[in-house]
């Protein structure tokens, strides 16, 4: 779906608030920084930097997830907890970039519909907690928040936090991107060679023949769309966009410029941007940054949500109803989601609205480990995608997309999967994350297949929700 011309919409100011207005609503899991006139000399510095993305690449993005939601297309969104300073090297946006892509090819054959790919990249550098402080062998110092904030160091120098910090994240994200430019380009995603990564994956590490024989399927349909003279030219190129957790409101909003073209802002950090379940407070200061944006955006609601909030929290980002303006990502958790998803997709729906629904099958699923460590176990998040697929089949609605912290390296964070088997007791060996834990490589694969069976069950239908609406689905 081409985007249409820009327009201005009514329910978008053509006016950027001040930070003093956004501070006035009360934010929350904010820095509290001792220097602030330091804040502010950074934060001056950011605004005369130059835009990390263009106003047109955010409107392309918003136009394919209107595609979403109206049941032609699939989010596939992913990446980093947290990502860090020290981690942002090329190696490790590569192995990032190359998992994403593999699973890409996948969804894509078992959907037959376009995947939407956008990164937990560029910008994914603080988080939110839920404590301020962290006592080690009686020691208490301020919570680590991402490399955005402070360092993971539990010393007091480290912990401080620090308004430096912000310009390092732009200078760092300013570099993930170009990169990503370079190797969405440049032939590293080039469709036969990511697929031949699937192909190892499958016959390297002891998958199910399952997935052998749809991996099989794939290279099939290849070498029929080779034979047939479709443009190499396609095959070698991707679209791909950034996005990052709205948290830091001094950051979002020295990022926040008014477009040229259409008189209203955008905020150029990155091509979309959310809202946490910490944060979505309808009358709060997030919601309040993001809802003046020309930016698609996301919200996540958990599992203590009702309709009202959910309706609440769409008429304040997405006045205008406007296809692809806003995400909903749902992370109820695998023994929630069932229950807790169904009334929240009834109520926007009898509002008229094709926002597109996102399942982020993480975070209601941690837990600590016997050993100490905090994980996540692969059946459960299988599970949490498994019963978003059963509600939206049950509604029918489309299931949009999924939304994942993961990693390109072989990682022991998350428990279980096929082709690892990891368990408590292998949680120590490569435990490298700065905050959450991350499916590693091989897990990211094969849930992707995973997800594959589902998009290829003849039960599932693309519909649009707005036609199908019916009162009595109440």
């Amino acid at each position: 779906m081409a985007p249409g011309p820009p327009r201005i919409l009514t329910g978008v100011s053509t006016q950027i608030p001040t930070l003093e207005q956004l501070q006035a609503l009360g934010p929350v899991q904010q820095p509290t920084y001792a220097d602030t006139e330091l804040l502010q000399q950074v934060t001056a510095q950011l605004r005369t930097r130059p835009p990390l993305v263009f106003a047109g690449e955010c409107d392309d993005l918003r136009a394919k997830i209107a595609d979403v939601a109206a049941g032609r297309a699939f989010i596939l969104q992913g990446g980093d907890c947290a990502e860090t300073f020290d981690t942002g090297t090329a190696f490790d946006i590569r192995g990032k970039l190359r998992v994403l892509l593999s699973m890409a090819v996948v969804l894509t054959y078992a959907a037959q519909v376009p995947v939407v790919k956008i990164g937990r990249l560029a910008g994914q550098y603080a988080k939110p907690r839920s404590k301020n402080t962290e006592i080690r062998g009686g020691v208490e110092l301020p919570a680590y928040r991402g490399d955005a904030v402070n360092g993971f160091d539990f010393t007091p120098q480290a912990r401080v936090h620090d308004p430096h910090r912000l310009m390092e994240v732009y200078n760092h994200s300013a570099a993930t991107l170009n990169l990503i430019r370079a190797f969405v380009t440049g032939g590293f995603a080039d469709l036969r060679a990511v697929h031949s990564w699937n192909q190892d994956f499958v016959r390297n590490t002891g998958a199910e023949a399952r997935y052998e024989a749809l991996a099989d399927e794939i290279e099939r349909a290849l070498a029929f769309m080779v034979a047939c003279g479709v443009d190499k030219e396609a095959f070698r190129t991707v679209d791909f966009y950034s996005s990052h957790e709205a948290l830091l409101l001094p950051y979002e909003h020295a990022l926040t410029r008014i477009d040229s073209r259409t008189e209203t802002p955008y905020n150029v950090s990155a091509h979309m941007v959310w809202i946490g379940e910490r944060t979505r407070q309808t009358s709060g200061a997030h919601v309040g940054c993001v809802r003046q944006l020309r930016n698609p955006s996301g919200a996540k609601v958990g599992p203590s949500t009702t309709a009202t909030d959910v309706v609440a929290l769409a008429e304040a980002l997405d006045p205008e109803q406007e296809p692809g303006r806003l995400t909903i990502i749902s992370r109820m958790g695998a023994g929630k989601v069932r229950d807790a998803l169904p009334p929240l997709v009834r109520a926007l729906r009898a509002t008229g609205r094709t926002v597109a629904w996102v399942c982020d099958p993480m975070h209601g699923n941690t837990f600590e480990a016997s050993n100490g460590y905090k994980t996540r176990a692969f059946s459960q998040v299988v599970d949490e995608v498994n019963g978003f697929f059963d509600v939206h089949e049950e509604l029918g609605t489309w299931p949009g997309g999924v939304h994942m912290e993961l990693t390109g390296d072989d990682v022991t964070e998350c428990v279980g999967g096929i082709a690892d088997a990891l368990a408590e007791a292998d949680l120590s060996n490569r435990y490298e994350t700065a905050c959450d834990p991350r499916l590693n490589r091989n897990q990211s694969l094969e849930l992707a297949f995973q997800i594959a069976e589902r998009l290829t069950d003849g039960r599932i239908k693309r519909i649009n929700p707005v036609q199908e609406f019916r009162a009595e689905d109440f």
